[in-house]
């Protein structure tokens, strides 16, 4: 009897195929590159800040202030002086008059250098930097000193309505004595602002935030602060006359009793 003959063998499995590449998604249009020339409110700038950076040895000190006064005063003040002046009651005017007051303090800061001579202007105008589209322009407050905070929030709300409409006088835009920059409006804390040449000084103001702050007695308190940083030509300003000006701004901020209504 013949042998059964041998089961036919499995069929080998077939091996898993290779996953297809995947296929690049083509792009809608090609990637486009953009040049255009600066625009002359640009490139005035530019040269500018170019020239000041060459010119004066720039440094800059920090300055940390307790505002919880002056935030209490405009808290409780803001809504009649809207109503009465028809303008917002910010920060800005009341750290331009406490500027105001150390520079009548400091003359020095309140000075231009002429080669090799220091010019010491017997006004204080004080330049406030205005953000527009596409740049800046520093409109100036005329005789800061002799205007109190409502007289300081007026001017600087009129310069910086006309700055932004394209309304400003040439004489407007001239002969300022020191400039501030207040960058908090745009939620920065502190920066390295450059100096408006031919000033010797310029003092950037951050934002002003809610932070727990050490107080007498080692308690804990939460309170309304704000740095303050002035950038300054070191050719002619030491670094400890630059922070007495600064405790100068400090302390009328910190001890402020002037009312505003």
């Amino acid at each position: 009897m013949a042998a059964p003959s041998p089961a036919p063998a499995a069929a080998a499995a077939p091996a898993p195929s290779a996953p297809a590449p995947a296929v690049p998604i083509a792009r809608s249009e090609a990637p486009k590159e953009k040049v255009e020339p600066l625009s002359m409110m640009r490139q005035k700038i530019a040269e500018h800040m170019v020239m000041s950076k060459r010119t004066s040895a720039h440094v800059t000190t920090v300055h940390r202030v307790d505002m919880s006064k002056v935030a209490k005063i405009r808290d409780r003040a803001k809504e009649d002086f809207k109503s009465r002046y028809g303008f917002s009651l910010t920060f800005l005017p009341f750290v331009t008059r406490a500027a105001a007051e150390a520079l009548r303090a400091f003359p020095i800061v309140n000075s231009s250098m002429v080669g090799t001579n220091v010019h010491y202007h017997g006004d204080i105008n004080i330049g406030i930097a205005v953000a527009l589209d596409g740049g800046l322009i520093v409109p100036v407050v005329k005789n800061a000193d002799e205007k109190n905070v409502t007289g300081l929030g007026r001017s600087i709300a009129d310069l910086a309505a006309r700055a932004r409409s394209k309304q400003l006088k040439p004489d407007e835009v001239s002969g300022g004595t020191f400039s501030i920059t207040n960058f908090g409006s745009f939620g920065s804390l502190f920066a390295t602002p450059v100096i408006n040449q031919p000033q010797v000084a310029i003092l950037g103001c951050g934002a002003v935030t809610k932070e727990p702050v050490v107080v007498e007695g080692d308690a804990i308190a939460v309170r309304s602060m704000m740095y303050l940083a002035l950038t300054f030509d070191h050719r002619l300003i030491d670094g400890a006359l630059a922070d007495q000006f600064c405790q100068k701004v400090k302390s009328v901020l910190e001890s402020w009793s002037e009312q505003v209504l």
